[in-house]
């Protein structure tokens, strides 16, 4: 299983087009092959897979019964936005406009490794984030992971 670690600040080119720094290259899966997976985050980020983990997630969305309402329109507002995206020979990504659009993102960006993706985010709305961390970090992580250890 791929696991992503690391907090990196880039900035946007001119074209749209993001340099993965090598402490991300090193972590990328073999089997990737420079094979990656741009989407939609849940929250105003966005979220790259290798390929590999992409398809093990797409397997698993195919499983839901469509026939059920509710499982049509995750899987329609989880999918929107998927583009693939190949890394060129700088190891640069072309980000969809769209996309860039839908996480604020237009020169300053974080990428920060998040288990088995990259969430990418626009500076601003990353450190945001982080200020609004919850009150009682202590009390969430009880409440998260208190009965799997």
């Amino acid at each position: 299983m791929t696991q992503f670690l690391g907090e990196y600040e880039l900035k946007l080119d001119a074209k749209g087009r993001l340099v993965l720094p090598a402490g991300l290259m090193r972590q990328l899966p073999a089997e990737a092959a420079g094979r990656l997976v741009v989407n939609r985050g849940f929250e105003k980020c966005l979220v790259l897979y290798p390929a590999s983990e992409w398809d093990g997630i797409v397997a698993e969305v195919t499983k839901l019964n469509q026939y059920v309402k509710e499982n049509r329109e995750f899987v329609r507002y989880f999918l929107r936005g998927a583009s693939p995206l190949e890394l060129d020979a700088a190891n640069r990504i072309n980000l969809p406009n769209s996309l860039l659009e839908y996480a604020g993102i237009e020169k300053d960006v974080v990428l920060f490794g998040n288990l088995n993706k990259i969430e990418i985010w626009s500076k601003q709305l990353y450190n945001d984030m982080l200020n609004n961390e919850p009150g009682d970090f202590s009390a969430l992580a009880e409440k998260v992971m208190g009965g799997r250890l």
